[in-house]
């Protein structure tokens, strides 16, 4: 199933745009938004008191927490970092397949004075209306427990969203062209799983193997959890966070185009 050639006018689509797709998955999420917020805030925080209530107590009677920093302040960072990206990640995986192959709606919306452009953005658009609202109330919730040292910790929201983002923009390419969802089953175990627990979420990347370091800089999680947990305990650098947000912008921009190029192959012909 293919839609017909896009259209070329450049006049404003009637049926607003990308906004329009936005809108039209915001009505869908009013409907099961319960559920979400059990993967999206809950759970999330259950990782937080588990973690750096219950271990962080051992790691701080025996080491002292990590580098000085109580094991409740260094973690809270990585788990607002780590949950932006599972939230965007989740996002960006069964429900574009869903709308290609089992309620294909994509193309409905094509067959429209829609562009492929408008979809995109639309869903992109609504996975981080996603993200930013678990980020905003992960951080509330972090800060309420002390875990923000800085007024720059206010900036840890949006940069976990730059890094959700990075990742959901081309987690979005990489659904667009699957055929089944053995691919996106593979992605979630092997790929946004190991990630979130070995990106430094949970304990330095220094206490991986020599190795294994390399890999952990390479992921977008590492660069949003670096970058929040400098920002939330002060000890941010405006070089390091640029840099920071230069390679998650990279990530960001090379989704995007993909995501676009991607769904134009598979849906027009």
């Amino acid at each position: 199933m293919t839609a017909t050639a896009e259209r070329t006018t450049t006049a404003t689509p009637t049926t607003g745009g990308w906004r329009a797709v936005t809108a039209h998955l915001l009505m869908q999420y009013r409907r099961i938004w319960l559920g979400s917020v059990i993967s999206s805030f809950l759970t999330p925080l259950l990782y937080l008191a588990g973690m750096g209530f219950g271990l962080g107590m051992l790691v701080d009677r025996s080491a002292g927490g990590i580098d000085g920093v109580p094991y409740l302040a260094f973690i809270a960072p990585g788990v607002l970092a780590a949950t932006a990206l599972q939230v965007g990640a989740g996002e960006s995986t069964f429900p574009v397949m869903a709308a290609m192959k089992w309620v294909p709606i994509y193309f409905g919306m094509l067959a429209s004075p829609l562009r492929v452009r408008d979809v995109v953005r639309g869903h992109h658009a609504f996975v981080l209306l996603r993200v930013a609202t678990s980020s905003v109330v992960f951080l509330a919730v972090a800060a309420a427990l002390g875990t923000v040292r800085s007024w720059w910790g206010l900036l840890a929201a949006p940069m976990a969203m730059l890094g959700g983002m990075a990742f959901a923009t081309c987690t979005y390419a990489y659904a667009a062209r699957l055929d089944n969802d053995r691919g996106l089953t593979m992605l979630l175990r092997f790929v946004v799983t190991p990630m979130s627990l070995f990106a430094g979420t949970f304990f330095p990347i220094e206490q991986l193997p020599g190795w294994l370091q390399p890999v952990a800089w390479a992921t977008p999680l590492w660069h949003a959890v670096d970058a929040c947990r400098a920002l939330m305990l002060g000890t941010a650098t405006p070089g390091a966070v640029l840099g920071h947000v230069a390679y998650l912008g990279l990530w960001l921009v090379i989704g995007s185009v993909a995501s676009e190029r991607v769904l134009r192959r598979r849906l027009v012909t």
